[in-house]
Formats: C-alpha cells, sequence, structure tokens
C-alpha cells in the first residue's frame, strides 16, 4: 500500500513517493526506489533505432505497428518515409542501402504489409544489401489461430533473408534488435527480417540496450589465408594470359580504390560480371567489358583464352558461366569470396580463399611485384576492336544514343545511376561511363522488374548531394509508377528515362530468336479488340495505355517525349534543370523501336560458341 507504479508515456516507475495535485490536476514527482527505469517495447525499439545510427525509416502504418508509429511521432531524430507501396518501400530502403553504405531500415505492418516485402527481401539477399526490415504481427495468444492479418512471416521469407525471427519475449528485445544489425552488416550483408508480436512491443521492460553483440555459431570470417593467398599469387606470376573477373563483391566491400591499385600494378586486363561493373573506372585501359550472356566479345574471348582466372566476389552464375564444363576451359581458377559456400558451387576452382574481397585485395598487393603483360593485352584489345559493342539503328531513338548521352550530360556531376531490369539495363551495363563518382544501381541476382524508380527514390533520399538517374522500360516503370507521388512528396529531382518500345522487350528478344517470332503476351499495345487481327493488312494497333507524358503532369510535375536522336542532349539538359529547380521528378520517354536487340547474346545454358553478334 506504499508504493506507486506511476505509468506514463509508456515508462514506469516504482516509488514510495504521494501524488501532489496543482490545480486540480496529477502530477507525480517521482524518484526511483531502486533506480530502475522500465519502458514498452515500442519505446525501446526507437532508442535502439538511434543508437544504431538509424536516420532514415521507410514505413507503412497498420493496426500492429501503430504504436511504434505513435512513439516515431515523438522524436526528431529519425526521418520516416511513407511510400506508396511496400515493395517499392523495401527496394527503396535497398537502394538507400547500397548508395550510402549504411543499413537499409524498414517498418511495415502484419499480413500484407509483411508479404509485399517478399520480392524486395528477396532482391536484397541475392544482392548481399543490408537491410533491417521491422513487421508487425499479430499478438502471441492470437499466433496459429487464423487472426486477421496474422502471417508466418518468418517461415514465409526463411529462404530469402540472412536471418529471420519472432520476439517471443520482451526481455529478448534490445538483444534480437542488436543482433539484427550486426548479422545485417557483418560478414556476406545481407537482410534481416524481425517480427513484432503488438503485446509484447506493449509490454515494459529494461530500458538498457546491448552495446556488444556475441552470437554463439556466427563469427564472420576477418582474416585471409596468407598461405592461400601465396599460392594464388604465385599461380598469377606464372601466367601468360592472366585475367581478372571482378564481381558484384568488389563493389560491396568498397574495394574499388585497391582493386585498381592491383590492376595497375599487375597489368593484367579486366573482365566484370553486371554486378561487378565500375569495381575498376570503365575507362581504364586495363578494362575489358562485361563477359555472360550479354557480354562483349573481348571479355568472353578473353575468358576463353586466359590461363589463370583470378575472380573475386562473384558467385559463377548461369549468366556468366553459361555451360559449365565449357567455361574458361584453359584456365586455372582462384575464386576469393567473403562466402565460403558459394565456393566451388557451381564451378570447381583449384584455389579457393574464404575473404572479404577488399581484405584480400590489400593483402594481395602486399606480396605481389610489377608484371608486363603488353602481347596478352594486346591480344584482347584487338578483339575488341574487331567486335566493338555498337549499334546502329534505322528508326526510333538508338538505345546506346541515350546512355551515351546521359554519359555526357552527368559527366561533371556525381552521379547515381539506378536501373530496372530488361533490355535498357543490359544497354545501361554495356555503355554506361562508371567510376568512382558515377555508380550504378541495379537488380542483379533476381532481376526484379519495378526496382528502377523506388530504387532511384532510396537513392535520392540517401544521397540529397548527387544526382540520380532512374533508367527504366516502359513494362517495369509501370510495376511501380505510384512512387512518383512519394518523389513529389519527398520533392526530389529524378530524373527518370524510360525506354518505350511498347513490349516487354528482353522477353520478346527471345521470342524472336528462339521461339520463331511467336510474340505472346509482350505486347504492351494488345488489346481485347486485337485478337486475330494482329499483323493484318490495314489493321491499326491501338494507343499505348499511359500517357507518360500526361502522367508525370497528373503527379504535378512534367514529362518530355523524345522521338529521334536529335532530341537526346537538349531534352534531358532541361529535364534536369527544371527537376532541379522545382524538386520535382521527372519523366524523360524515349521512343525505341520493339525489335531492337540486345546484343552479343548467348543463349541461356549454351557455350560462348554459340555467342550472337
Amino acid at each position: 500500500p506504499n508504493r506507486i507504479f506511476y505509468i506514463a508515456d509508456g515508462y514506469v516507475w516504482q516509488s514510495r513517493c504521494l501524488t501532489r495535485k496543482h490545480g486540480g490536476v496529477g502530477e507525480r514527482n517521482v524518484e526511483g526506489g531502486n533506480g530502475m527505469r522500465k519502458i514498452s517495447g515500442n519505446k525501446l525499439l526507437v532508442k535502439a533505432l538511434k543508437e544504431e545510427g538509424v536516420d532514415t525509416l521507410f514505413g507503412y502504418p497498420g493496426a500492429c505497428t501503430i504504436d511504434i508509429s505513435d512513439e516515431l511521432y515523438k522524436q526528431g531524430d529519425i526521418k520516416v518515409i511513407l511510400p506508396r507501396h511496400e515493395q517499392a518501400l523495401v527496394h527503396e530502403a535497398d537502394a538507400y542501402a547500397r548508395s550510402t553504405g549504411k543499413v537499409g531500415v524498414c517498418l511495415v505492418t502484419s499480413g500484407p504489409g509483411a508479404t509485399n516485402l517478399v520480392t524486395g527481401l528477396a532482391t536484397a539477399n541475392y544482392d548481399s544489401v543490408p537491410l533491417v526490415c521491422f513487421t508487425g504481427q499479430v499478438a502471441r495468444h492470437l499466433i496459429g489461430n487464423d487472426a486477421f492479418q496474422e502471417v508466418d512471416i518468418v517461415g514465409i521469407t526463411r529462404s530469402i533473408t540472412k536471418y529471420g525471427v519472432t520476439v517471443h519475449r520482451r526481455e529478448e528485445l534490445g538483444r534480437i534488435i542488436k543482433e539484427a544489425f550486426y548479422i545485417a552488416r557483418s560478414g556476406k550483408p545481407g537482410p534481416v527480417l524481425v517480427d513484432l508480436p503488438k503485446d509484447v512491443m506493449g509490454e515494459l521492460g529494461s530500458s538498457e540496450y546491448p552495446k556488444e553483440v556475441n552470437i554463439r555459431g556466427y563469427k564472420p570470417n576477418t582474416n585471409v589465408h596468407i598461405g592461400q593467398l601465396k599460392r594464388a599469387v604465385k599461380l598469377l606470376n606464372h601466367a601468360k594470359k592472366p585475367l581478372f573477373l571482378a564481381g558484384g563483391g568488389v563493389n560491396i566491400a568498397g574495394a574499388n580504390e585497391a582493386f585498381t591499385k592491383l590492376v595497375e600494378k599487375t597489368k593484367i586486363p579486366v573482365v566484370t560480371t553486371v554486378m561487378g561493373r565500375g569495381a575498376i573506372p570503365t575507362n581504364h585501359p586495363y578494362y575489358v567489358a562485361n563477359l555472360g550472356m550479354h557480354g562483349a566479345y573481348a571479355a568472353n574471348m578473353a575468358v576463353e583464352e586466359c590461363d589463370v582466372l583470378f575472380s573475386i566476389g562473384t558467385r559463377f552464375n548461369d549468366r556468366i558461366t553459361g555451360k559449365l564444363h565449357a567455361f574458361a576451359p584453359n584456365a586455372k581458377i582462384v575464386h576469393i569470396d567473403i562466402e565460403s559456400a558459394a565456393i566451388s558451387r557451381n564451378v570447381t576452382v583449384d584455389i579457393p580463399i574464404v575473404a572479404d574481397a577488399k581484405a584480400a585485395i590489400l593483402k594481395i598487393l602486399e606480396h605481389t611485384e610489377p608484371m608486363k603483360h603488353e602481347e596478352w593485352i594486346a591480344e584482347v584489345k584487338g578483339w575488341d576492336k574487331e567486335y566493338p559493342l555498337h549499334m546502329e539503328v534505322e528508326e526510333g531513338v538508338n538505345p546506346q544514343s541515350i546512355i551515351e548521352t546521359l554519359n555526357e550530360v552527368y559527366a561533371d556531376r556525381d552521379t547515381v545511376f539506378t536501373s530496372d531490369v530488361g533490355q535498357h539495363q543490359m544497354w545501361a551495363s554495356q555503355y554506361l561511363k562508371l567510376d568512382a563518382t558515377h555508380r550504378l544501381v541495379q537488380s542483379g541476382g533476381l532481376g526484379t522488374m519495378g526496382f528502377g524508380l523506388p530504387s532511384a527514390v532510396g537513392a535520392q533520399i540517401g544521397c540529397p548531394e548527387k544526382s540520380v538517374v532512374s533508367i527504366s522500360g516502359d513494362g517495369g516503370f509501370q510495376m511501380n509508377m505510384q512512387e512518383l507521388a512519394t518523389a513529389v512528396c519527398q520533392e526530389l529531382p529524378l530524373v527518370n528515362i524510360v525506354f518505350n518500345n511498347n513490349r516487354l522487350g528482353m522477353v520478346r528478344q527471345m521470342q524472336e530468336l528462339f521461339f520463331k517470332k511467336r510474340y505472346t503476351i509482350t505486347c504492351l499495345r494488345y488489346h481485347k479488340s486485337c485478337k486475330g487481327k494482329c499483323g493484318t493488312p490495314g489493321w491499326v494497333c491501338p494507343e499505348y495505355v499511359p500517357d507518360f507524358v500526361k502522367m508525370a503532369e497528373a503527379y504535378g510535375s512534367k514529362g518530355y517525349f523524345v522521338t529521334s536522336n536529335d532530341q537526346l542532349k537538349d531534352t534531358i539538359l532541361e529535364a534536369r534543370e527544371y527537376a532541379e529547380k522545382n524538386k520535382k521528378p521527372v519523366i524523360v520517354e524515349c521512343m525505341v523501336a520493339p525489335d531492337e536487340l540486345v546484343m552479343p547474346m548467348i543463349k541461356g545454358g549454351a557455350s560462348f560458341e554459340d555467342i550472337m553478334l
């Protein structure tokens, strides 16, 4: 009877004091009896985010997270972004992480809010992006009872997250959040999902947030095996035709500068995967091009002829290897990767090295001597001169010209380019000039259409001082075009380049080359009334839907329409100026002929011998 429990604003103090009143309003002057302060799980979450240095959170509210939203309302340190769809939300957090190097953070409600994250989680998982995604969950006593908006989101996403967990006890909350951020950013980065039951978050508990993490069984490797590394260097020293293959791991590790020094010291030519492009400046004299399905002839030929393939940070997926037994047939293969399970999973290698790309490259620099490979470099450049990347078009806007105009217009700008998925992505990866101030953010492993626009939103929020350009196709752009509203409301000066060929271009290309031109469900101008009439004499195709210029206007911004190469530079310059002056996203719609193809091309599962030029 002589103790008072005072609860207000999520805090509780246990005290031996009485209430004093002023003007009839109850006010408690409390001193903690044992000095212990308890707070709600909702308040601890917000405290934890601040402790982890989170400055931006991408959130969409709901019943199971409304109390968290209320706590976020009471603070001013964390900027909360409201997108227009949860799939776009996680792509925005993803690109925020890729462009800033920080952990991207999401908050969504239970049920459909959580399931809408699935595609974005898989995208981030394939591309090793550090995310921490908090999902609301129904109260613990309702779990398993088919409650409203209840799903087992941890079970659903187990195979596409680095780690997923439901918080079952309030006393575990702080530790789990601390571990989530550590797991997301350490070792091979990846997305972590933390499921938050509503009643757990409402419970009172310790206000302490852990300072350290000690997870039994999770100790990411931070050392380089010097013995293996010396074996790899010895192999390089004896090689006549060595070749570096740089994957996305070089970019993720921030090893670009160190890798460039290594290339210049050893004078070994470099090919990259699509995700590895930019590991070394694309105008560097030792850089060849991308290899693989849509890689340049010279890059693929170099892999075919090299005697040592020194690969760093790549999974050797099917898009670069083609027919496995025919890949790099003459080469001894060195493979450096932070994930031991990735080594020899697809391609059997001769010297495996489990290590962070940057740590390994720095060690290699210490143990290598300057080299010379003039004849080999001349041979590789000869292939590039014989079959250069080049497009000639007879109608519409030349895709190569679009990308090269972007190179010119943004040459003096610190720029983040983001790409959707499709033909335009391959053209961007072929022709964009990338270096320390020009980066490309894209979905590589999963190939997620709809990634382009929201990723530009996330990159621009994360890097307000940089120019951001979204490169999309007309199909992919429509998958998340509602994020124009997010960009308008956040006052983001995005320039959205839309390659409009009226088709789902990459699938149509495969239909043309491998399915005898049976163009099934790839025409975006198709209407119900077209059935049976497509291609017949006198038939006029319906108008394209939507009108992207009018759509930009509907969102309170401006759209531009480009039908010839001559219009490109002036239009993009004008669009950029308008976007920056008005702090609004703009659309530049470029009309590309439907029959333009991405070349070279190697059919999936085929070998280099089957390359189509």
